[in-house]
């Protein structure tokens, strides 16, 4: 905002204890002539710096709330969002109380110039957007602020403005603010995470949509129930996965990035056990997109995405709860075994094998699947079966970034405890050397004898 100053602040303090203290309603013309003689960013700039003159910032906030209940200074509130912003962050309590009054932006009538909800009717959608903005800064201030916005029913207007598909980077902008508002920890008592997800879905389904608002929804979907589930119901869940299902069952004509967009999404859904096995145990199951891809190289960044994805629903993040119930463990082992099957490899150890030896990107994310699937004893027994697998993973000199030696030890750590929890292999002598193998490959750690020097981010200049 622009920095602006007065010459002389009593003249100032003066003008804006007359404006606040006039008996009864302020007419759109005293409001306009005020601000004639004292522009807006000027009365806003005076609140925004420490003032030496008593009573000055107590008669501006007085004043300014009575331009604002005009219509005129409710006119230009759009304007001004950044300072609406700025002040429900003011250490000083009387400028955030200008900023969040629900007198002011909350009034009982709905027609009432001052309610956002006229405002925004108002408004261009650029306008609209940052009214929206101003509610979800609003909404995040406290339970009781929240419950305000929500009687008001202010939070229609982000569906309404999700439904009109006029402005794509408007829409863009909408989204992304719903999220935060569904980021708030105190946001489920009012927001119905079900309606969020049916419009979400509504937009991922929708094929006359933009491919950028499409992948956006998914996106915001997949962030939303990466670990909200308690919050919605399981029908809304199948209903998002259904959409991006349907995004991706269009091979043909899909826009790569969308695809891509469509596996992280699948991905981060899958995170959590429950999301896991709604993925597997849908019908036809959507997790097949993710295996399908995750061992197909013609598209590099669809396979990256793919297999980050797998890792995430075979368990790589879940920690301790990397299994699911047998129905969805069987749905995955099938999936994959079939996958193989109609690959030259046929094997998923031929399919695990061809990843780790492609480039340090896609092992990377090739580790992260075999850390989740490594805990089902059907496919330790399958990298066990090709001794090059356990030979990459266990060599100090696959990988010469610190990422990469990382995530190779944690893979080594995964299979040595899988080794250890499956009676099975671990009492199969024909395996006791690769276990040994495994063994001494943890013992040496991440980076054995090298030692790791620091790495420059930028190259330094050339002296003249």
């Amino acid at each position: 905002m622009e920095e602006l100053s007065m010459d002389d602040p009593i003249q100032l303090l003066e003008a804006a204890l007359e404006f606040a203290n006039y008996p009864g309603v302020q007419t759109d013309a005293a409001a306009e002539k005020f601000l004639d003689r004292f522009p807006l960013p000027v009365l806003l700039n005076v609140l925004q710096v420490q003032s030496d003159m008593p009573g000055l910032d107590n008669a501006m906030v007085a004043c300014l709330e009575k331009i604002f209940k005009t219509n005129y200074g409710a006119s230009l509130i759009p304007q001004y969002m950044p300072f609406v912003q700025v002040g429900l962050k003011a250490d000083s309590q009387i400028v955030k109380g200008l900023a969040c009054k629900t007198e002011i932006i909350f009034p009982t009538n709905t027609n009432e110039a001052t309610h956002l909800g006229a405002l925004a009717a108002r408004c261009s959608s650029l306008g609209r957007v940052r009214v929206l903005s101003l509610i979800v800064k609003l909404y995040s201030i406290s339970s009781s602020v929240a419950s305000v916005i929500y009687k008001s029913n202010l939070l229609g207007l982000f569906e309404a403005e999700i439904k009109n598909t006029n402005d794509t980077l408007a829409t863009l902008s909408v989204l992304e603010l719903l999220y935060e508002l569904s980021e708030i920890p105190h946001g489920r008592e009012f927001m119905s995470g079900n309606i969020l997800l049916q419009l979400l879905s509504s937009i991922i389904s929708n094929k006359s949509m933009e491919p950028i608002l499409r992948s956006r929804a998914m996106m915001i979907s997949g962030r939303l129930l990466r670990d909200n589930y308690m919050f919605v119901d399981e029908s809304s869940i199948k209903t998002v996965i259904s959409a991006i299902d349907g995004v991706l069952a269009l091979s043909e004509t899909q826009d790569i990035d969308e695809c891509e967009t469509a596996l992280e999404a699948l991905g981060q859904i899958g995170s959590s056990v429950q999301g896991a096995q709604l993925l597997l145990l849908s019908s036809p199951p959507a997790a097949r997109h993710v295996v399908d891809a995750a061992f197909d190289r013609q598209g590099r960044g669809k396979q990256l995405a793919a297999l980050h994805a797998l890792g995430n629903i075979s368990g790589e993040s879940r920690n301790e709860n990397m299994t699911l119930n047998s129905s969805g463990e069987e749905s995955l082992r099938q999936l994959i075994y079939k996958t193989a099957s109609r690959t030259s490899k046929l094997t998923p150890s031929g399919l695990v094998l061809s990843i780790l030896q492609q480039d340090a990107e896609v092992r990377l994310a090739g580790y992260r699947v075999i850390k989740g699937l490594v805990a089902r004893t059907w496919f330790l027994i399958e990298i066990c079966s090709k001794h090059e697998i356990i030979n990459i993973i266990t060599n100090l000199n696959t990988e010469n970034t610190k990422i990469g030696m990382d995530a190779r030890y944690d893979c080594c750590k995964a299979i040595q405890k899988a080794f250890m929890m499956s009676s099975k292999v671990s009492s199969d002598p024909s395996l006791s050397g690769l276990a040994a193998k495994v063994h001494e490959a943890v013992q040496m750690g991440p980076y054995g004898a090298r030692k790791l020097e620091p790495q420059p981010q930028v190259m330094t200049a050339d002296r003249f």
